[in-house]
């Protein structure tokens, strides 16, 4: 059985290589067991986030917009927790990400809520 790192790293490598305007860094699409540990804990972290969301209710109401917004306000938070001084680009805000990543993060709270059943 998967663990929740685990389901949304394949869910963000499944949004890159769907939404990526054409080849994707490397490390965009490097497979779990080679993901660095911090981005591994920051991955199982934002997943039980959005899964507790998904689990208190109310979020089918949300806008797709909405739930990527959260995956990356979650992303952002892990960021900070785990690198002193991260690259600007690293925290950026959702209107500065681009449109692949913003499709990309809503895609991974699709696919945590299709997870938590």
């Amino acid at each position: 059985m998967m663990t929740g790192g685990e389901i949304f790293r394949e869910a963000w490598i499944a949004g890159v290589r769907k939404h990526f305007p054409g080849e994707p860094k490397p490390s965009y699409v490097t497979p779990w067991e080679d993901t660095p540990a911090w981005e591994r804990a920051s991955a199982g972290a934002v997943y039980e986030q959005v899964a507790l969301l998904i689990r208190q209710g109310g979020t089918e109401k949300l806008s797709r917009e909405q739930k990527g917004r959260f995956v990356a306000l979650c992303w952002i938070a892990q960021i900070y927790r785990h690198i002193p001084d991260p690259k600007p680009a690293y925290v950026a805000d959702w209107e500065q990400l681009p449109e692949w990543q913003q499709e990309t993060d809503a895609d991974i709270f699709e696919h945590v809520a299709s997870s938590v059943g």
